[in-house]
């Protein structure tokens, strides 16, 4: 949830929509609760085991496709505070009122559901059989992300709970989609601050006014619109601490502190200014009809002699003391709407929540210390024991797992060749053999990779997948908003056999490949660029050769025609017999000729008719 009211729909005109290679060789740390949440509902009773099977797809595509160094953050023991407003969402789901709740207390023991605890268990022990740290906060998930990001761990965090900001993150992600052009929605604080003058302070002044994650409900009757108002008339510094002023009853020393800056004592110049002069009914201005009428006002622009101009609908006058009073109104306004909220807040019992305030403000969501940080590392796949953990709950084939696991296989490969340049395998078997093409997917480009088998072993990857599998993949596809891709799948490396020699072909970044094989890449544009020069021969040879021009009805009529008759002199006609392709390039020539130089001939128009066409 994070910050109640809409909060998502306030940011949203300062949200950027970033690229494929956002992510590339950046470290993004990923709450994984609110990620299982988020999508198992959408694709509930659709799959087997949708957790595990989102994350592990999930966590292919960041590592292979995006490039990304991600690092999973999972939920430590709730506080007391949040375990309260679980029970209050769920009482209020349900229609009950909850006003009659225990409250608890400090040393209160609170545990998880115990269901949701399992798939946590379960996508951990994937993700660190797939080689991706795992780092437990104390609390919530995204604090501990937030703070990542805050101290510089990482680039961004992936998450969906606005209370990321309040905790100090700098960028969040809140939704990526694989299968885009711009798969990517970030919030950036620096645009936030920019377009709205709101900083971390003010986003947890707007979070106790309109409700968060540890206490609903917030102020009664005041909503976002209201709470952002009241929080930009005040500096990050103050905003806190002027909450807690009109918290403890000092309502009235806040207003008199307001209308102290904005109301000054006026000068004698302007205290003369107050009184109210007589207007002219005529065009608006300072004075009286009768003058105006004899000649124009200072204000009126018009030619000696003429008098003031009728004033136009919806007129106000400029001068000194209708703006005074204009301004006098607007300000006698915003008091009574400052006042208002404050009469709300101060009404409210317990506020604002410290205990609230301190947790947004914490920097100690984890288990480490600021100056050792967290320990996060990224290592390689345990193949076999993966293979066997999904076959277990997943019931897949071992092949089809191998085949999936291609694509992270041949990232860590391509990165351990452009470190260290030393001829290898890739998983053992395939050796790295040629640049097979250019692919372009979702405007991204992509060089599709020739792995070739060198001899065979046990485990390796099959082109067979099983027909169950095969089966519930199109039936989930069909069904499921393409826009929302729930399932989020890895791209299958496909297997291509010629000469009795079985080749692997996978999508790889193009800057990876270049660096872990630079010649080859050399090689694979030289070649494109001969085929081009080619091609390029190619065309201009057919466009030059003696392909006819595309004719008109009445010439492509006539240039069918076996005998063609030409006009020599007048009276004597000369029969010739063509093929229909060898008068192609002369007819148009004559035909233009002809309509431009009237025949000369002395025969009557039905003799020549005749001539032509019989």
């Amino acid at each position: 949830m994070g910050v109640g009211g809409k909060f998502w729909d306030l940011l949203k005109p300062y949200a950027r929509h970033e690229g494929f290679d956002f992510l590339r060789n950046k470290r993004v740390a990923v709450d994984l609760s609110f990620w299982i949440v988020q999508h198992e509902t959408a694709i509930k009773d659709r799959a087997r085991s949708p957790h595990l099977r989102l994350t592990f797809f999930r966590t292919i595509n960041l590592f292979s496709k995006f490039g990304a160094f991600p690092v999973f953050v999972v939920d430590g023991s709730p506080s007391p505070l949040k375990s309260e407003a679980r029970i209050a969402r769920f009482f209020r789901s349900s229609g009950i009122d909850s006003s009659s709740l225990p409250v608890a207390g400090d040393d209160a023991s609170v545990e998880r559901n115990s269901t949701f605890t399992k798939y946590i268990q379960e996508c951990v022990e994937l993700l660190e059989l797939l080689g991706m740290p795992v780092v437990k906060a104390k609390g919530e998930a995204e604090a501990l992300c937030a703070q990542l990001d805050a101290e510089g761990h990482v680039d961004a965090c992936i998450t969906s709970d606005s209370d990321a900001f309040l905790f100090g993150a700098k960028c969040v992600i809140k939704t990526f989609q694989s299968n885009s052009r711009e798969p990517f929605e970030c919030y950036y604080m620096s645009d936030i601050e920019a377009g709205l003058g709101l900083k971390r302070k003010h986003l947890i002044a707007i979070s106790l006014l309109v409700g968060n994650d540890y206490n609903l409900n917030g102020v009664q009757g005041v909503g976002l619109d209201t709470a952002l108002r009241f929080a930009q008339t005040f500096s990050e510094d103050e905003i806190l601490n002027r909450l807690r002023e009109i918290g403890n009853g000092d309502a009235s020393l806040l207003q008199g502190e307001i209308r102290s800056v904005d109301d000054s004592v006026p000068s004698p110049d302007e205290s003369s200014l107050k009184r109210k002069f007589s207007h002219c009914s005529f065009c608006g201005h300072p004075g009286s009809k009768r003058t105006h009428f004899k000649s124009s006002c200072e204000y009126c622009s018009t030619t000696m002699g003429e008098g003031c101009m009728k004033k136009s609908e919806g007129f106000k006058c400029s001068c000194s003391s209708c703006d005074m009073d204009r301004k006098e109104k607007e300000q006698k306004k915003q008091d009574n709407w400052r006042l208002k909220v404050l009469s709300k807040i101060a009404l409210e019992p317990n506020f604002p929540n410290d205990a609230i305030v301190e947790m947004y403000l914490c920097n100690g969501h984890g288990y480490f210390t600021e100056n050792d940080g967290p320990c996060i590392s990224w290592g390689s796949p345990k193949t076999e024991m993966l293979v066997d953990f999904l076959a277990y709950h997943q019931l897949w084939e071992p092949s089809y797992i191998r085949r999936r696991m291609l694509p992270i296989l041949s990232t860590i490969f391509l990165r351990e060749m452009a470190k260290d340049p030393v001829k290898s395998l890739l998983h053992g078997q395939y050796e790295f053999d040629s640049i097979d093409r250019l692919k372009i997917r979702y405007g991204h480009q992509f060089y599709v990779v020739k792995w070739k088998k060198l001899a065979p072993s046990l485990g390796c990857v099959s082109c067979t997948v099983p027909p169950e599998e095969s089966d519930m993949q199109q039936d989930d596809c069909s069904e499921v908003d393409e826009s929302i891709d729930p399932f989020d799948e890895s791209d299958v490396p496909t297997i291509d056999i010629n000469n009795g020699c079985y080749f692997l072909l996978t999508d790889e970044n193009m800057d990876l490949v270049h660096a872990a094989f630079p010649e080859e890449v050399d090689r694979f544009l030289q070649e494109k660029e001969l085929k081009e020069l080619k091609r390029r021969k190619t065309g201009k040879l057919e466009t030059a050769g003696s392909r006819g021009v595309q004719l008109n009805i009445t010439e492509f009529y006539r240039s069918a025609k076996v005998a063609k008759v030409y006009e020599t002199e007048p009276g004597e006609i000369l029969t010739k017999k063509t093929e229909p392709g060898e008068i192609l390039s002369s007819q148009r020539a004559e035909t233009s000729k002809e309509k431009r130089k009237p025949s000369s001939s002395n025969l009557p128009k039905s003799v020549r008719r005749r001539l032509l066409f019989d």
